[in-house]
């Protein structure tokens, strides 16, 4: 277990390795930060409802010596979990001022080098494998994702859209979701971005999906997700950042692999279509030309 990792990291990567009980626990570490590092150990079990031996093995599931050290840890997630926008903002520019511009570079580097890391040692391969080929074999994908998410959507879809005519983006206003969403039968596939504070359009969009028989494709930020119980396949990212916004950096380097996924297995047909597109592209002078 890396020593960097944060209470959230370690409870991502063994989340799915964990107990009955210990999953409740997990959950309730994530989702009460605030309880558990102010309150002590027997407190937190009387109000949970889980025994303390169950927190104190979870603990040290999670590489902790004990529960203590588990509690001081998840100080620091008391502060991102609960600190709005605005005073993540302020820390950052104090952090600047007593640190210098300088060390934002590399502390925001360092992040998001640590949150590639854990997707490399988290991602279950043959469960992507399986989410690709569903993409693959789709006959509509329905792109989803609201607030600081629709952006980074919009990537997505556009570079898969070079080689698949079949993908829409559609989670940017409920006039354009909500007639695409009522219309989706089995053989489709709703591909879903979700990060905190989690969109409710986003989630209501995947349960319609899934109602529909659709299959549904998920990442977000948290095992905790709301997003995580529509979904048939579901991914969890690392966006810790010393920034006052989530880092999507580890986001994208998922997405980009599995446009890549994509494209080595359609095949010449695939080049073909990205030729095609690069020769209209040049014949309307979209280009800058020196």
């Amino acid at each position: 277990m890396n020593q960097a990792d944060t209470i959230q990291d370690r409870i991502n990567g063994a989340f799915a390795g964990l107990s009955g009980q210990q999953q409740v626990a997990a959950k309730y570490v994530v989702e009460n930060p605030l309880e558990v590092a102010t309150r002590s150990l027997r407190s937190v079990a009387s109000i949970s409802g889980v025994s303390p031996a169950t927190f104190s093995r979870l603990a040290r599931t999670l590489g902790y010596d004990d529960y203590e050290q588990l509690r001081e840890d998840g100080r620091e997630l008391v502060e991102r979990k609960i600190s709005p926008f605005s005073e993540r903002a302020h820390a950052l520019r104090v952090a600047a001022s007593d640190q210098g511009l300088a060390a934002i570079l590399q502390h925001q580097a360092a992040a998001c080098v640590s949150n590639i890391e854990d997707l490399q040692r988290s991602i279950d391969v043959s469960r992507l494998d399986a989410a690709v080929q569903c993409l693959h074999d789709a006959r509509t994908v329905l792109l989803v994702g609201a607030m600081g998410s629709a952006g980074v959507m919009d990537y997505f879809g556009y570079m898969a859209h070079w080689f698949k005519a079949n993908w829409k983006v559609v989670g940017r206003n409920g006039t354009e979701l909500s007639p695409s969403i009522s219309r989706l039968v089995p053989g489709e596939v709703v591909f879903a971005l979700s990060k905190a504070p989690y969109a409710r359009r986003t989630i209501a969009a995947l349960q319609v999906a899934k109602e529909a028989g659709a299959t549904t494709i998920v990442i977000t930020d948290s095992p905790m997700s709301p997003a995580l119980q529509f979904a048939d396949y579901g991914f969890v990212t690392a966006t810790d950042s010393p920034q006052f916004f989530s880092s999507y950096v580890a986001t994208m380097v998922l997405m980009e692999a599995i446009v890549s996924m994509l494209l080595a297995r359609a095949g010449p047909e695939a080049e073909e279509m990205i030729r095609a597109a690069e020769i209209q592209i040049d014949r309307l002078g979209e280009n800058w030309a020196s």
